[in-house]
């Protein structure tokens, strides 16, 4: 048995709103009159007001500090010069997630937990960051480590997984859990659809959260089950691939379509483990992966925007940051919860390359 007894989020301190990284795409992309009006337009259409950053330079028009001030942007920013601001970065901003998620619990011995699971897709280095992490939060250096690498908006899920399988195993455990994501390294400015989408969503942004074996007295969630599926036909409709600067996204606009088609069949399958349906859901946390995908999900499952109210936050205030942005949806909610909530059900979804669809159904339970 398993409980998410805390959660906590961060982000880095380059606040941008939609408009301005709008005009600093334009520069970037080259954009005559006609593509700027067009990008502008779709940039209002995301449903995001304002997104995070490490780079200080979606805010300027120049006196750049990461990317180069020459007209083309020359030299572009290569695949190692990334990397180097992932680690000077992502360590800083995963520990502010896990200081805020540990400081809800007062008096938490750090030296307690015993296994950290560490998700990212969009950085590596080794020795990495969590070893970074053991030394810098003074766990014990026979805390049991786990990397969940590469695989994109759904990579909670698996570390959440992975979670409740060593709770159920190990007694007593406690499993420090952090997702961290520094999508906006990664900006391609060639002038693609594939780039005028990712430029126009993702963004950077941390989440941590404590499973435990036990619960703790207050508000805990205790995973039911989990479901995962394979829409293959949209296998080529999203990727993330290593190129020479940077990693690069494919991302079709056919993917809410994909969605569409799947989310029924995987969200039947995923109830009829525990012999329940949608009736028996109080409340929803969907990864905001864009606007048009809470649309769909909405229109299949017939749940209401407002119901879907915590994604839409989420998307307004901060993008798609990938593989924390379900879990920032997820503490939307918990910051809700009260003790008539008890026992009343939350159903989750996050979406990938692959195309992977994730599901699961947790339990709110006040001790």
């Amino acid at each position: 048995m398993s409980f998410i007894t805390s959660i906590g989020t961060a982000n880095p301190p380059n606040k941008v709103s939609q408009s301005a990284i709008a005009e600093f795409m334009v520069r970037a992309m080259k954009m005559n009159e006609d593509e700027a009006r067009k990008l502008r337009a779709f940039f209002r259409m995301t449903g995001i007001e304002t997104r995070y950053s490490v780079i200080s330079d979606y805010s300027k028009s120049d006196g750049f500090d990461f990317y180069s001030n020459a007209k083309d942007f020359e030299p572009f920013p290569t695949t190692a010069n990334r990397l180097l601001l992932f680690r000077k970065h992502a360590l800083l901003l995963s520990l502010q997630a896990i200081n805020k998620c540990l400081s809800k619990i007062g008096d938490f011995d750090r030296k307690s937990v015993t296994h950290l699971i560490v998700v990212s897709c969009t950085g590596m280095y080794a020795p990495g960051l969590d070893i970074d992490l053991v030394k810098a939060l003074e766990l014990p250096t026979h805390t049991q480590r786990l990397c969940i690498n590469f695989m994109g908006c759904y990579a909670a899920f698996n570390g959440l997984k992975q979670a409740e399988i060593i709770c159920e195993a190990t007694p007593n455990a406690k499993v420090l859990m952090v997702c961290t994501e520094l999508c906006s390294i990664h900006f391609q400015k060639e002038n693609t659809d594939d780039n005028l989408l990712a430029n126009a969503l993702f963004a950077d942004g941390s989440a941590a959260l404590l499973v435990e074996s036990t619960a703790r007295k207050g508000i805990n969630l205790k995973p039911v089950t989990f479901y995962c599926d394979l829409a293959m036909e949209g296998e080529e409709d999203m990727a993330w691939t290593i190129g020479d600067f940077g990693f690069e996204m494919r991302l079709s606009a056919y993917v809410p379509k994909v969605i569409q088609q799947g989310i029924k069949k995987l969200t039947h399958s995923l109830l009829k483990q525990i012999s329940q349906s949608l009736n028996d859901i109080s409340y929803y946390a969907i990864h905001p992966g864009g606007k048009k995908i809470l649309e769909v999900i909405e229109q299949e499952l017939n749940i209401s925007k407002e119901q879907n109210k915590p994604a839409y936050e989420v998307l307004r205030n901060y993008g798609n940051m990938s593989s924390p942005t379900v879990l920032f949806v997820l503490n939307e909610i918990v910051n809700t919860l009260s003790e008539e909530d008890d026992k009343k059900k939350l159903l989750s979804f996050a979406f990938g390359p692959g195309l992977t669809l994730e599901s699961m159904v947790l339990e709110i339970q006040k001790h």
